[in-house]
């Protein structure tokens, strides 16, 4: 299996409702060093309906400016549409909304 498969692995895990960190997906993946090639990764999601990217958020719950599937409106509609709430800057509440990785 390869990194980015690791990658995409993870993501499918995180239930609706809920965000992971780059970090999160990177540890569960396999190597906590690899939150930059999460982003990578995510940035090239071949699945974006089977891997839900838009519920990975930076390490302070910020959104990505640069998300790959239409910008930072569009990653903060998905998850207003996942049912997470999103301040109008773009950050999500971690203390509420982080996963726990239980269900990995």
């Amino acid at each position: 299996m390869s990194v980015f498969e690791k990658i995409y692995a993870q993501v499918k895990r995180i239930p609706r409702g809920r965000v992971a960190t780059y970090g999160q997906i990177a540890l569960y993946a396999g190597n906590p060093r690899w939150a930059r090639v999460v982003g990578y990764a995510l940035h090239a999601n071949p699945d974006p309906d089977e891997i839900p990217c838009f519920r990975v958020v930076n390490r302070n719950g910020r959104v990505s400016n640069a998300f790959a599937f239409g910008g930072e409106n569009m990653q903060i509609m998905l998850l207003r549409a996942d049912g997470i709430e999103v301040s109008d800057d773009g950050y999500v509440e971690l203390d509420k909304y982080l996963w726990d990785g239980a269900d990995r």
